[in-house]
């Protein structure tokens, strides 16, 4: 069965427990994270304003799991000059941004970290900005082990479809790495939904679905991508894996509240993947 949880990109500016308890409320098996690291302030419910253990305690006392900590960490960072300014500069400034993100992870007990490996630079080529990315990636999910957290790589930028990440994933080769696959971002690039769940095959770790319309949110089934065909793959496939429903009220103004969506969003990706309801209620 499918897990499925809300992003607390639909709650941004409610406190952590009430987000948590939203997204219970809603009848959800977990929640997910988003995070912008230690010191910022854009989300009341960033679980790095909290102090772990209270952020562990308020999940335990919910009857939902923390499924994963998004974060917008990107590995792109050009070097320059090309060679000497592996010497001369900073370069591990993203791979530190990384392996917090993975430490904050751990310290709350969530399982997933999404990471972005992002784009190229300049007149560089996809396999330069490859070869830089995998080495940093494997510097984060080096950092990972032992720490009970995995990295899922999310795609976007210059790595768009499922194969592209499969084949960054592949160039790692680490068995702490992941894919978490956005299928609004993949439909996008053409991928087909069975195909691109066939390509990460059991890399792929952590999905994620939404709907628009003319790029403005829309109710899930709603708007222009297709996201039962994605979930029906998933559902077709056997895909054990918590899918993540993105109501994206941080980056929308006057969206309609979390609250209105949520239900009968679960709902709709329930009936998709022929669950009669989320996979904890039938445990």
């Amino acid at each position: 069965m499918l897990d499925f949880a809300l992003s607390t990109v639909a709650t941004p500016h409610r406190p952590l427990a009430e987000a948590i308890l939203l997204a219970e409320g809603a009848g959800y098996d977990a929640i997910e994270f988003r995070t912008f690291g230690t010191g910022s302030s854009r989300f009341a419910c960033d679980p790095a304003l909290t102090d772990e253990p209270k952020t562990r305690a308020l999940v335990d006392a919910s009857g939902i799991d923390c499924c994963s900590l998004a974060t917008g960490v990107r590995l792109d960072e050009p070097i320059r000059p090309p060679v000497i300014g592996r010497v001369l500069f900073d370069n591990e400034r993203q791979i530190r941004e990384g392996k917090a993100a993975v430490d904050l992870a751990a310290q709350i007990e969530a399982p997933l970290v999404r990471v972005f490996g992002f784009e190229s630079h300049g007149r560089e080529s996809l396999t330069q900005t490859t070869k830089r990315v995998a080495w940093r990636l494997g510097m984060v999910c080096d950092h990972a082990r032992n720490t009970g957290t995995r990295v899922v790589l999310e795609n976007g930028g210059a790595f768009t479809t499922a194969e592209s990440i499969a084949e960054l994933i592949a160039r790692v080769n680490s068995p702490l790495l992941g894919a978490s696959y956005n299928a609004a971002i993949g439909r996008a690039a053409g991928d087909d939904p069975d195909q691109a769940v066939a390509v990460l095959a059991d890399r792929l770790l952590l999905a994620r679905v939404k709907d628009s319309v003319g790029g403005t949110p829309a109710m899930l089934g709603e708007g222009e991508l297709a996201p039962d065909e994605f979930i029906g793959a998933l559902a077709d496939a056997g895909a054990e894996l918590p899918v993540v429903f993105e109501w994206d009220a941080a980056w929308f103004e006057g969206l309609a509240p979390a609250e209105e969506i949520a239900a009968p969003a679960l709902e709709r990706l329930c009936r998709w993947a022929g669950q009669t309801e989320p996979s904890r209620l039938t445990a």
